[in-house]
């Protein structure tokens, strides 16, 4: 059931699948839908309550005026858990950015994490990634940023005729209706503004974040994607090999140092995907979340 929940009295979109089991919080990835999680959420929502919910700014949610950082998204996350009188512990899923955010909710509020999945997680020391050269000329994040400035200041039939997205081969597989919806979410200028909020503060909420210690012992899976994997996938995408290839070096070893965040944790990765692992390897996903329930 998807539908529109105020917190702060502001709109944010929320999707609820299944009605019993082991709550389950899933946070996405920067510019993400929660739609693409649909093969993840329909096989989970057999045994389980699956809650997603699109950050402020994205899809239908409302943005506001307040800057987006982790600490926002886990407020709204943390808000959203009470208004739905979601009492039990969850396992807390983060993929990407998300997962910066589901780690910034962990160390927050312990108590509420039953178990922690990180997929393709981003790092609190994700300032080491500017050690490395932009892949190409024209891939900085200034001017990156530059570009979100741009499209959010045009209203969404103007975005429309600028932005046309492409639906990876993975998402072609999802329903019809969600394809749609995909696309849509693509084309709304608040998405930008958005991703631009997010990127500035990011640096500053990983120091955050990593100045609130460990995981103590809550139970932590942490997914990698497949390095060899990526690094074919970016080639043939036309994007240097050198520089991809110390990427995901780089990429793989703070992968690997989520795992110590915990006493109590394992590492995997997973062959044959890239970054969106929930989609390409959503057996895994979906795995590795009923192993932290069954555990717990």
């Amino acid at each position: 059931m998807k539908d529109l929940v105020y917190l702060n009295g502001r709109a944010i979109e929320v999707l609820r699948k299944g009605e019993a089991g082991t709550p389950v919080l899933i946070m996405t990835g920067m510019g993400c839908s929660f739609e693409e999680w649909f093969h993840v959420t329909e096989a989970l929502s057999e045994t389980h309550t699956v809650i997603l919910f699109h950050r402020a700014g994205l899809g239908a949610s409302e943005l506001g005026v307040e800057p987006r950082t982790t600490a926002a998204a886990v407020e709204d996350a943390k808000g959203l858990l009470d208004l739905l009188e979601v009492t039990e512990p969850v396992v807390l899923i983060g993929h990407s950015y998300g997962g910066l955010c589901a780690q910034h909710f962990s160390k927050l509020f312990p108590q509420q994490v039953k178990g922690l999945l990180l997929v393709d997680s981003t790092s609190d020391s994700l300032e080491k990634l500017d050690e490395l050269p932009d892949l190409a000329e024209d891939a900085s994040d200034d001017k990156w940023l530059k570009e979100c400035e741009e499209f959010a200041e045009l209203d969404e039939s103007a975005l429309k005729k600028i932005i046309r997205p492409m639906l990876s081969e993975k998402q072609k597989r999802l329903p019809s209706p969600i394809q749609q919806r995909l696309i849509e979410f693509q084309q709304k200028p608040n998405l930008y503004k958005t991703m631009k909020s997010e990127v500035e503060n990011w640096r500053a909420d990983a120091k955050i974040i990593k100045s609130l210690g460990s995981l103590s012992n809550i139970p932590l899976i942490v997914i990698g994607r497949d390095k060899k994997y990526s690094l074919v996938q970016g080639i043939e995408e036309g994007w240097p090999e050198a520089e991809l290839s110390a990427q995901e070096n780089l990429w793989h070893t703070l992968i690997q140092e989520q795992s110590t965040l915990s006493e109590n944790s394992e590492l995997f990765f997973a062959d044959g995907a890239g970054h969106m692992i929930h989609l390409d390897r959503p057996d895994l996903v979906i795995a590795m979340t009923r192993k932290l329930t069954k555990a717990l």
